[in-house]
């Protein structure tokens, strides 16, 4: 959260108790940890269910089985259980239940949430946590191996998922009744004079699938990015057409998920952040507004990237970075296995988020170029220099793209996403202790160095470079300076083949391998859905995500969500950007005898 935050702005936010030690998050809970023992929250099991949507909740089969409060008698929405003695109380009896027995710390069995009576505040601990995904997968992996499931098991259970290849005629019908993304529109959204309009988590009117989620703790910037994830077309599609079914992939490790609690060698093989993202989906789509608390998946990426656990505030883009390779790295583990379900032949995350630079150095003696390919799932742009002098600034009358002359009417001081990606395609003289080894001379040379696109991507992500760490000073800042950005993107001009014929004028040239091909498949027109913006300090900042759904921009400021204006969002501080593809082509699929059916979008 950022310092400079009203206090009525942090009032609406759930309160937590940010701790050190993630282990012991109040001295009543480390009192508690010390009497029960190394496990403390053993007995959760019995507290809890698991639900289709993955949310715990109150075990109500057999009937009779913790259904009301202990004190009154009744069973209201919301009921406690005590993590020392089991006991349920209601929300007007447990302080009751706190003085009589000494035992402050509670269990919210509809949240899966500690709660200290003592601290009147929720409290946050890891083992928790980790109970808690043991608690729901034991529920929800219950009979595999068993002689004798629970009658409700198979009621519960999904179907496996079959996987299916649109053929010439549904291909024919999709393209028939699929549409690009519409522009905005002025009278569109809320009108540029008036205010934005306040809109509850809870109400009706927001889009489906428009959740706030909590702030477990300077989360902020997992939030903002899971926003973004979770309303990207394509990355929406595939899990709510149940192409990552979590509870397949469980019982695809069932030798794993059937371990004893107790054995925590291999704790770190049930954990799946696909999986996890999926229950989010299901969760977030399920209609619910109460905003929902994304700690399963916190916890499983605190276990990927644990050089990142804390409770300090980290940085979104890295964030982005290390979950799009976390789900990477379990899922290309998975299409290896026999029957896997896994389609196409990368990750969902790559199939979405990965295209390919080209990066040419051109020996300035003799003009020999050598050419690389690296893929990549976003770019990270600079802001231009306020005192310029950089060493691509000095080919800009060598190197004019098709924005330059929409930028030179634009003042001088305002930086533009055009501007960032112009600089990016310019060619840039390499320093003399950057010399490499020319082929064609058989010595090191001053070279160019120009990078290009060879392939786009379903999504673009965009990211600014506003925190700057400059190795001789010793110091870090934040540039604060201004980025406009539009709201559709051509990317026509940063494209290899755009860079090559500029670069070559009208005489003849070959390009590499199908280079002129490379995105035939995809449109170089792109349209914003998302923005992540950073306000504050380097150190002391607060993320907010700005999401584009029915033709209205929605603010997501973690559980809060309200409806703003589209002059709100360009005067954002956009940090993160994620453009779509106005038009998604469907490619026929190739069948090979029996090694299966590959789709792509």
């Amino acid at each position: 959260m950022s310092s400079s935050s009203s206090s009525d702005h942090k009032n609406r936010r759930s309160n937590f108790t940010v701790i050190s030690n993630p282990n012991c998050s109040c001295r009543h809970l480390s009192q508690l940890r010390s009497q029960l023992g190394p496990n403390p929250f053993g007995n959760l099991q019995e507290c809890l269910r698991i639900r289709p949507l993955g949310r715990a909740a109150i075990r109500r089969d057999p009937p009779d089985e913790v259904v009301q409060c202990s004190s009154c008698g009744l069973a209201p929405p919301r009921l406690y259980a005590c993590v020392s003695c089991a006991t349920v109380s209601c929300r007007a009896h447990m302080a009751s239940h706190a003085a009589e027995s000494s035992h402050c710390v509670m269990v919210d069995v509809d949240r899966a949430e500690l709660f200290c009576c003592a601290c009147e505040d929720q409290v946050y601990d890891r083992d928790f946590d980790a109970a808690v995904v043991v608690a729901q997968t034991n529920a929800v992996t219950i009979g595999i191996g068993s002689a004798s499931p629970p009658e409700n098991f198979h009621k519960r259970r999904r179907v496996d998922y079959k996987f299916w290849t649109p053929d010439l005629k549904e291909r024919a019908l999709l393209a028939e009744n699929s549409r690009p993304l519409p522009p905005s529109q002025p009278g569109d959204s809320l009108s540029q004079d008036s205010p934005s309009a306040s809109l509850v988590s809870g109400d009706s009117d927001l889009p489906w699938g428009l959740r706030g989620l909590n702030n477990l703790g300077n989360t902020c910037f997992m939030n903002s990015v899971l926003q973004a994830l979770l309303h990207t077309p394509p990355l929406r599609n595939f899990f709510l057409s149940d192409k990552h079914n979590r509870f397949y992939c469980q019982r695809e490790n069932k030798t794993i998920i059937t371990r004893k609690t107790e054995h925590n060698n291999n704790k770190n093989a049930l954990l799946c952040l696909a999986c996890d993202l999926d229950a989010m989906f299901s969760a977030v789509f399920s209609g619910d507004r109460i905003p929902y608390s994304p700690a399963k998946f916190l916890y499983s990426w605190w276990q990927h990237a644990s050089n990142l656990a804390s409770y300090e505030q980290q940085d979104a883009h890295e964030f982005f970075i290390s979950m799009l390779d976390g789900i990477h790295e379990k899922m290309q583990k998975d299409k290896r296995k026999p029957h896997s379900q896994g389609s196409g032949d990368c990750c969902i995350a790559h199939r979405v988020f990965s295209g390919i630079l080209r990066s040419d150095v051109m020996c300035t003696s003799c003009g020999f170029t050598s050419t690389t390919y690296d893929p990549c799932v976003d770019i990270s742009l600079d802001l231009e220099s306020n005192h310029g002098g950089s060493t691509k600034m000095a080919f800009t009358k060598s190197h004019r793209s098709s924005h330059d002359d929409a930028d030179s009417n634009q003042n001088s001081s305002v930086s533009t996403l055009m501007g960032c990606l112009d600089r990016f395609t310019r060619p840039e003289r390499l320093g003399s202790e950057q010399k490499f080894f020319c082929q064609q001379c058989q010595v090191r040379q001053e070279s160019l160095k120009q990078m290009s696109i060879r392939k786009l991507p379903l999504v673009y992500c965009f990211h600014i470079k506003r925190f700057e760490h400059s190795p001789i000073r010793k110091m870090s800042r934040k540039i604060d300076r201004y980025l406009q950005f539009p709201f559709s993107l051509d990317m026509a001009p940063y494209l290899s083949s755009s860079i090559l014929r500029r670069r070559y004028g009208n005489r003849i040239f070959s390009f590499d391998g199908d280079e002129e091909d490379a995105s035939s498949d995809f449109s170089s027109e792109f349209e914003l859905f998302a923005v992540i913006t950073h306000a504050g300090k380097l150190d002391a900042g607060h993320y907010v995500s700005y999401l584009r759904l029915n033709n209205h921009w929605y603010k997501c400021d973690d559980a809060w969500i309200t409806q703003v204006n589209d002059n709100t969002v360009r005067a954002a501080q956009g940090y993160m950007m994620f453009y779509v593809q106005k038009t998604l082509y469907y490619r026929a699929s190739q069948r090979t005898g029996e090694a299966g059916t590959k789709e792509n979008w």
